[in-house]
């Protein structure tokens, strides 16, 4: 069987450290093998009783400026870029230590998340991966905002943006994810905002950890980070990496085209939501005897990325 069709989590053990975004507040985060069909779980490790939270839609607290996740009333926020980065890698079973209530923004990408798993190196599991398998068009809106799942041979995404300003007006990015896209094509994207509304965030004490060395800030006209952008277009590659980690709240990847007009957080869980509500709209497919691709569907090379 292909190393694409099996479980895979980590080889070792491996942290770093690095302050919230939002909350300001210093945090170490450590990312630990985990056994087959334990999927992506966070642990908050600073409380009397450390409290385990899976990465699936269920348990989604708020979508405002980043994807959280709760349970029995504790939090762990900005959860986005990690889970993109591990979707990207293809990894599925990853225990997430924490010892604060959000995880580090490092440099606003999931660039370094990607380097600790490559460090850590990745140990294939006997078990097979399943996969969400989209057999029905879903859509959801919101005023011009659109975000949607077709069936597809592979994992696709046609990601859109426009917000309106000069310099991150209409962007573009179509991405097949059969090759080796993520490390190259969108891990390293930053996250951005405008200059007008981080100051009005850290007014209302929010963004407290943003800077220019974690984030892209643009003003009225011009870009402020001293070194300037890594991709002409790294705006819309950083929302498809929030793409990729919202549906990663499936708890499995998915095989299925992703359309992604202006959307955000609150509507790619939306989308999330109506796809598992509607049983006949997909399907989990366990991946024995290569029957993905016995149906014809190109999954991600996910060792060459690795390699």
């Amino acid at each position: 069987m292909s190393m694409s069709f099996h479980q895979r989590t980590l080889s070792a053990s491996v942290s770093c450290q690095g302050i919230g975004l939002h909350t300001g507040q210093a945090v170490t985060l450590t990312l630990r093998p985990a056994p087959a069909n334990h999927g992506v779980v966070f642990v908050r490790m600073d409380l009397a009783r450390p409290v385990s939270i899976p990465a699936t839609a269920e348990y989604v607290v708020d979508t405002a400026l980043a994807t959280s996740l709760g349970k029995d009333g504790v939090r762990v926020g900005t959860v986005e870029h990690l889970l993109g980065a591990l979707l990207g890698l293809g990894l599925d079973n990853v225990r997430v230590e924490l010892d604060g209530p959000e995880v580090p923004i490092m440099d606003g990408s999931a660039g370094p998340f990607a380097y600790l798993v490559q460090t850590a190196g990745v140990r294939v599991q006997e078990a097979p991966k399943s996969f969400v398998v989209v057999k029905k068009a879903v859509s959801v809106r919101d005023g011009d905002k659109e975000a949607s799942l077709s069936p597809c041979d592979c994992f696709r995404m046609d990601v859109a943006i426009d917000f309106h300003h000069p310099l991150v007006s209409r962007q573009r990015l179509e991405l097949d994810f059969s090759g080796r896209a993520f490390v190259r094509e969108v891990s390293r994207a930053r996250t951005f905002g405008f200059l007008r509304d981080v100051e009005k965030l850290k007014a209302a004490g929010l963004a407290r950890g943003g800077s220019l060395d974690n984030a892209i800030v643009v003003d009225d006209f011009s870009i402020l980070n001293a070194d300037g952008l890594r991709f002409p277009d790294e705006f819309v590659r950083h929302k498809a990496l929030d793409a990729m980690g919202d549906l990663a709240l499936f708890g499995h990847p998915v095989i299925g085209s992703l359309k992604a007009v202006k959307s955000g957080h609150a509507l790619h869980l939306r989308l999330v939501q109506q796809v598992l509500a509607d049983p006949s709209t997909y399907a989990v497919v366990r991946a024995q005897k290569r029957e993905l691709e016995r149906f014809g569907f190109r999954l991600p090379d996910f060792a060459a990325e690795l390699a």
